[in-house]
């Protein structure tokens, strides 16, 4: 243990010799006892057992992340670390990835781009799209996370942190915690209702299995249907199940086997067609710019996972994890961004472009493995809390490009978009693309607790990342071949400072890798002839932070000041080769609070005041681009959920989220003038809830999403759009309603 004792499991070398003599001394003493000890049992009755059942609070405060890598607790973890729990999603009905996110100040998301369609997540200015988890392992598929149906938490890890999440963590990283069994029998049915064509069924059902110690079964299901709140033409279904059974619980070794299915079948959503940020004149919130009998979102998911933990004793432990998944996405697009100008093309009017009713079929295969060795031990005065381990994956992606050869020479109004296509198509194969992404990497974590008052967390990782794709182009009989690879060493280093037992004063450094090929398994893109041999991008931050636990530690509070440098990143030059000689930094502060204000209230709150600035451009780019703000990084983003229990049964939430005004794009030199100045406009968006325990096993919530109707876009394609070629933006949903049930037994 930690001298001050905030960490369990580790213990000075002097204990462990007196644990040694104890254990020593008793094993002599029990021979000589042995006679007298077979005579007692004869007299010995023996009862019947008795099971006792216990339920740990529920709240939004959490003291511990999930991964074996954290070895302190959140309040001594010298990082910002977000978890959002599942009582407060549950309360919020938030269902998707993106929902749940929205939680979490200086968090913003994109629109589709190039075709590409899935979660877009940006954190403090850089994207985190290529470092999303799931239970501590990469999950790089591209596809749109749409349900939390068998997820217990999710964890956003802020700043570059290559060391825990591996290459490309320039922003942080979001890890998304499974439900796993337990031994407790605990059993809900879910149904929901409401506007919009919102139906929801869902069960989650764990119990114990009789006769087999220490082993217990979960089975999570899940029927969804909905359209979008204020864009009632785009429709959402999908089904789920998750099974997985444990071995050994409350033991010291366990082993626990999960397995989850999710199909999606979703009409995509581009958005808006938009310039300089600002929706074209004409154009409402409910338009829909695809066309509804073309365009399509079918993804499959399949994903395995085998969980190995074994407690040597109570100083040395070993967990493995190792998963295979399977993505199948297919998907067609008809992209918002429109051509208003040229021949034949009136004002109020548009023309698609080339690419509509493009699509692509798309499988992504996964197999990778994560082993921790965690050890608790002293040198001298120095407590340590030390992980050592090893990650190795391998991530291949296989993807059909194909075209519907839609006639795109129709004008349609902008004040009346068809939504369906009633013209000729002839869908032929475009082009191919395999491509693979391996991933080898040892890595190391203490945390030296050097008094009662200093700890020191130090981390370091070696990575080898290597990436090669080959595209075939149909029409030419054309192939592209790429390879890319790379090694990297990120560390992490972080000082605290505890003046009091619930208060962290810390310091922290650390550092990122982005190579070319990072992005190999999540769209097969990224790596092209000019970048393949450039060494990776480099990013590294510093943070000076505060935590603290209020009210009987039943508050957390935590608040820090950071800088993020992106110190050589990729730019374009004229010729399409690429250097490294790009600069760009965010730097701001944060507030948080999660917890119990008191025994009936609870609140969960986040604030972030960000500066964003391209410090270095390309050249011929550098009179244009530096000194701006980075694109889709707000100032500021406040974000708070809260809750109250109220006498009789009676429950009330409230919540509210705010973005500032921010960046369409970063605008280049053959922009016009004024494109320097789009903005994305600043929203409030305001939530509730209404609960009600009907009965011990029956509670009753109706919530309603965006109280007050406000018309607002959260996410942006990152382009000022022209004429030729619009940008787009993708609208919030409106105003919804949902009554639900939750039957526990």
């Amino acid at each position: 243990m930690s001298k001050r004792g905030t960490r369990a499991g580790t213990l000075p070398q002097r204990r462990l010799l007196a644990t040694a003599v104890g254990l020593a001394a008793a094993s002599w003493a029990g021979s000589g006892f042995a006679a007298q000890e077979a005579t007692a049992q004869k007299d010995i009755v023996e009862l019947g057992s008795v099971t006792v059942k216990g339920e740990q609070e529920q709240g939004y405060k959490v003291d511990q992340a999930s991964s074996p890598k954290y070895t302190a607790p959140l309040l001594d973890t010298p990082q910002t670390i977000t978890v959002i729990p599942q009582e407060l999603i549950q309360e919020q009905n938030a269902l998707s990835l993106r929902q749940v996110l929205s939680n979490v100040s200086g968090i913003t998301f994109g629109a589709g781009e190039g075709g590409n369609y899935g979660d877009s997540i940006n954190i403090r200015g850089f994207s985190a799209t290529n470092n999303l988890m799931v239970d501590g392992l990469r999950d790089s598929a591209n596809m749109t996370r749409s349900d939390m149906f068998n997820l217990e938490m999710v964890e956003v890890v802020k700043g570059p942190s290559s060391v825990y999440a591996g290459a490309g963590a320039t922003a942080g990283s979001i890890n998304m915690v499974s439900k796993t069994p337990g031994l407790r029998a605990r059993n809900s049915l879910q149904a929901g209702i409401g506007t919009d064509g919102y139906h929801r069924l869902a069960a989650d059902i764990n119990q114990p299995l009789d006769g087999i110690d220490g082993a217990a079964f979960r089975l999570n299901l899940m029927a969804h249907e909905n359209d979008v709140a204020g864009r009632e033409q785009i429709n959402y279904e999908r089904w789920g199940i998750a099974p997985s059974v444990a071995f050994g619980l409350g033991t010291p070794t366990r082993l626990t086997l999960s397995y989850l299915h999710q199909s999606d079948q979703n009409l995509p959503e581009y958005g808006l067609p938009a310039i300089a940020g600002k929706v074209l004149d004409g154009v409402d919130r409910d338009d829909y710019f695809g066309f509804r009998n073309i365009d399509t979102e079918e993804v499959d998911v399949d994903s395995f996972t085998v969980k190995v933990e074994h407690d040597f004793n109570d100083l040395v432990s070993l967990n493995s994890i190792t998963r295979y998944s399977e993505t199948d996405n297919r998907t067609v697009t008809t992209r918002s961004y429109v051509q208003t100008v040229g021949a034949g093309i009136g004002d109020g009017q548009y023309k698609y472009r080339s690419g509509t009713g493009n699509g692509r079929d798309t499988t992504t295969k996964l197999a990778i493995n994560q082993t921790n060795l965690v050890w608790n031990f002293a040198t001298g005065f120095i407590d340590h809390s030390l992980v050592t381990g090893v990650e190795v994956s391998r991530e291949t992606i296989d993807k059909t490009n194909f075209s519907n050869n839609l006639d795109l020479s129709p004008v349609y109004d902008l004040d009346s978009p068809p939504g369906y296509y009633r013209g000729p198509r002839n869908k032929t194969d475009t082009s191919t693309l395999d491509a693979e992404l391996t991933d080898q990497a040892l890595y190391v974590f203490d945390t030296l607790a050097l008094s009662e008052q200093w700890d020191l967390s130090l981390g370091a990782r070696w990575e080898r990342y290597e990436g090669n794709n080959d595209t075939h182009t149909i029409a030419t009989g054309s192939d592209v071949k790429l390879e890319s690879s790379d090694e990297m060493l990120s560390g992490r280093v972080g000082l605290a400072f505890k003046p009091v037992e619930n208060g962290t004063i810390y310091v922290a450094w650390g550092n990122s890798y982005n190579p070319s090929a990072q992005a190999l398994a999540t769209t097969g893109t990224g790596l092209n002839a000019g970048n393949e041999n450039l060494d990776p991008e480099k990013n590294e931050t510093w943070e000076l932070g505060t935590k603290w636990e209020l009210l009987d530690q039943r508050l957390a509070l935590n608040a820090a000041i950071f800088r993020v440098d992106k110190t050589n990143g990729r730019v374009e030059l004229d010729d399409g080769s690429y250097e490294l000689q790009g600069e760009q930094r965010v730097e701001g502060f944060e507030l948080g609070a999660s917890g119990k204000i008191t025994d009936k209230w609870q609140a969960f709150a986040s604030y972030t005041q960000l500066s964003s600035e391209i410090l270095k451009a390309a050249p011929g780019e550098d009179e244009v681009q530096e000194g701006q703000a980075l694109a889709n990084t707000p100032p500021r983003s406040f974000s708070l959920w809260t809750s109250y229990q109220l006498p009789a049964d009676f429950e009330v939430g409230y919540g509210a989220q705010f973005v500032d005004e921010r960046n369409v794009a970063v605008s280049t030199a053959d922009t016009p003038p004024q494109a320097s100045r789009a903005k994305i406009d600043s929203y409030w968006v305001h939530g509730a809830m209404l609960g009600y325990q009907a009965s011990k096993e029956l509670h009753l919530q109706l919530n309603v999403n965006n109280l007050f109707d406000e018309e607002y876009y959260d996410r942006v394609r990152t382009s000022n759009g022209t004429g030729s070629n619009s940008g787009g933006v993708v609208p919030g949903d409106g105003r919804s309603a949902v009554l639900s049930a939750n039957y526990t037994f």
